[in-house]
């Protein structure tokens, strides 16, 4: 296959895989305690396994001002380093919070805000631009999205940003964004669990690139995550919250989701696939402008996602067996 894809209308080119940086930004809550991260990490192995993917050929990492409160961006600039040029940076904006407490505080919505964050961002990452700057308040008002999408304009012919999406399931607000001459993608959950076809339909019709959250269903498509074995307390899959789905509170993966998984472990991991590279091997075959973006914490995490770039997409004969498996 394909080992690039490019974002949307942009014309900016990125690996058809790229690599979220949610998890390596560490530990994180709300305010009232909630993790909202993935657990503890190891910065230096973070940094080890960015330079990794580097190497096997990743040249897209989204993360946000958010996670981890700011350590994933201030990890990720780390790990790039001279190689920035290399890579193509996607961020986000719109939520609020303590760096020293690592705690979320709040979102603001405001068209001020958005320069302030990216201000902010640009420091973390230690760039002078971000090539895809999101929206990462999912249920924003779509009036006040038109506004913030205007804002990102300014900011492209500033040159402070390439292009710019919205971090929303929902096509219609998607669509709002995609008024915009410079928007290149929506970033949207997708996985062999749970299908979108509407947002894939709208980034078809749009033209945009559909940057692929979620595409291990959260890590229940590793077959790492099994019933009745609990995660540690710091880590969000612990307790999860209503919209994360396939975990059972405190008990690790939920049963129902864990056989479905089971059920799909022969089909995805045809042809020499881990069962996580068949999973990715689905999204490439769901759509031609699909780019996931699964989480890692380590080099052997990188390498083993990196690796399902050389395997391609599944087969249309897979995809129908999948689809059966399923009862779609």
């Amino acid at each position: 296959m394909e080992t690039t894809r490019v974002l949307g209308r942009s014309g900016i080119e990125v690996s058809a895989l790229g690599f979220g940086c949610w998890a390596i930004g560490g530990e994180w809550r709300s305010a009232d305690g909630q993790p909202l991260g993935w657990g503890r990490v190891d910065d230096d192995e973070s940094v080890r396994a960015v330079r990794r993917a580097l190497d096997l050929g990743v040249t897209f990492f989204d993360t946000a001002d958010v996670y981890g409160a700011g350590h994933s961006e201030r990890v990720l600039g780390r790990a790039l380093g001279a190689r920035r040029a290399d890579v193509v940076v996607a961020t986000k904006w719109g939520n609020v919070f303590d760096p020293d407490t690592r705690t979320l505080t709040g979102s603001d919505d405001s068209p001020a805000y958005v320069r302030r964050a990216l201000t902010a961002s640009l420091r973390r990452l230690g760039t002078d631009h971000v090539d895809l700057y999101q929206l990462h308040l999912a249920d924003a008002d779509p009036g006040r999205a038109a506004e913030l999408r205007d804002v990102c304009e300014e900011l492209v012919a500033e040159g402070l940003i390439r292009a710019y999406a919205w971090s929303t399931d929902d096509p219609a607000r998607a669509a709002v964004f995609a008024k915009g001459p410079h928007c290149a993608a929506v970033q949207h959950a997708l996985n062999v669990l749970q299908d979108a076809p509407e947002m894939l339909a709208l980034c078809e019709e749009a033209g945009l690139a559909g940057v692929v959250r979620s595409p291990l269903a959260m890590g229940l498509l590793t077959g790492r995550r099994v019933p009745g074995r609990a995660l540690e307390a710091g880590d969000i899959r612990s307790r999860p919250p209503a919209w994360l789905r396939g975990f059972a509170d405190g008990s690790g993966a939920d049963p129902r989701w864990y056989a479905r998984v089971e059920a799909l472990r022969s089909v995805l991991t045809a042809g020499g696939r881990t069962l996580a590279q068949g999973a990715l091997a689905w999204l490439w075959a769901r759509g031609p402008h699909t780019v996931p973006i699964p989480g890692f914490r380590s080099v052997a995490q990188a390498e083993e996602n990196a690796g399902a770039l050389e395997k391609g997409p599944l087969t249309a004969a897979q995809m129908a067996e999948v689809e059966r498996i399923l009862g779609r």
